[in-house]
């Protein structure tokens, strides 16, 4: 039999056997972090166009009594994005300073709502647009900067040649996502000589090209923002589908180039369409502009009404393979010009039949090229 000197010998030396193998773990943990943790999904929540108006502006002012505060105009949106694991918005125009600010038609919005976005939830902008260039190559440098200071990642536009050509990675579950983006053209003109890399210029052999270096640079999900279609009209326009398609088919090894679509640009929220077995959000429609008039000068309350896509992506069975959508959903909002607010529909509506006629309107458009069929749902 074993004495008791023995048994305390016995049990102080397993004790320390198995403190040494928690600390050698945990070193290894430290040398490797997350090396032998099992993928996990993720959820991706993307907005639309933020376009501050000068009523938008002066909305900001009023709320922060001394300079200017978006927090409360974004809160809406907060309920959602901030529940995604990664969240992606599109800040369409740039940054002025010193208080020169200004909505259309050059805008220059106040830096501020950079951290508002961070505020609310999101992790990083898409940043091509047709107002890129308002306040030419300055515009761009006040934007990204405020966004570095805001803790915003971005993709669209850059200061420096190198920075273009860098890919924007996200990490979102136990992925790395790659967010890229382009528009198709600018209302100012063509990008300054010299600097051909401030604005990304929508071409579909360019998209395709970085969405691989994107792969090559570690991406396990590749996001396309692409502000394009025509304005006002909800059916997405005979160069979106084509575009669309193109960029759906690109393979590289029997693998999709690309895993999801973002739209903007039309003011108005278009369809989601799964193509290629891809989802395609053609337009999400305008979260935040000011009173909104149509090619006809009429106002049009379409030009406040918007949709949060909510996606959720599951890990490849095997390595090397495609991280799959397993659950899509759209979220309908709408922006109170009057109260200066993001309204989410997706939750009971206490504003009455108006509202509910709003939603209905969202619903109807994003599920009329038949993503019904397809598991898009309209989520709360």
């Amino acid at each position: 039999m074993i004495g008791r000197r023995q048994q305390v010998a016995l049990a102080l030396t397993a004790v320390l056997a198995a403190a040494a193998a928690c600390q050698n773990a945990e070193r290894q943990e430290n040398k490797h972090p997350g090396a032998a943790a099992p993928a996990h999904g993720f959820i991706l929540a993307a907005s639309g166009d933020i376009l501050p108006h000068d009523s938008v502006i002066e909305r900001a002012a009023f709320d922060a009594g001394s300079g200017f505060d978006f927090r409360p105009m974004l809160a809406g949106a907060g309920q959602v994005v901030s529940k995604a694991d990664l969240a992606l918005c599109h800040m369409e125009t740039v940054y002025g300073a010193d208080g020169d600010y200004s909505g259309y038609p050059k805008f220059k919005s106040p830096p501020q709502i950079a951290q508002a976005l961070a505020a609310a939830g999101y992790d990083g902008c898409s940043t091509a647009s047709d107002h890129s260039l308002d306040d030419g190559t300055d515009g761009i440098r006040r934007t990204l900067d405020a966004m570095d200071q805001a803790g915003l990642k971005h993709a669209g536009t850059a200061r420096s040649e190198a920075e273009a050509h860098a890919v924007t990675l996200h990490r979102a579950g136990s992925a790395k996502v790659a967010h890229l983006a382009y528009t198709f053209g600018t209302d100012a003109g063509p990008v300054p000589p010299g600097q051909p890399w401030a604005v990304n210029l929508t071409d579909p052999d360019r998209v395709i090209a970085d969405a691989r270096a994107a792969r090559r640079a570690g991406a396990d999900v590749v996001v396309v923002s692409v502000h394009w279609g025509t304005e006002w009209q909800d059916e997405p326009d005979r160069l979106q589908l084509a575009l669309a398609r193109r960029l759906t088919a690109s393979r590289t090894g029997g693998r999709p180039d690309i895993d999801l679509i973002l739209g903007t640009h039309a003011h108005v929220p278009q369809p989601y369409e799964k193509v290629n077995g891809t989802w395609v959000v053609y337009g999400m429609g305008d979260q935040i502009a000011g009173e909104m008039y149509n090619r006809s000068g009429v106002q049009d309350r379409r030009g406040n009404e918007s949709t949060i896509g909510r996606f959720t992506f599951a890990p490849p069975a095997r390595p090397g393979g495609r991280w799959q959508v397993v659950k899509a959903e759209f979220v309908p909002q709408v922006y109170d010009v009057d109260a200066g607010r993001v309204l989410d529909l997706g939750q009971a509506i206490a504003g009455g039949a108006e509202l509910e006629g709003v939603r209905q309107r969202i619903h109807d458009v994003v599920l009329s090229r038949g993503a019904a069929a397809d598991g898009l749902a309209m989520g709360g």
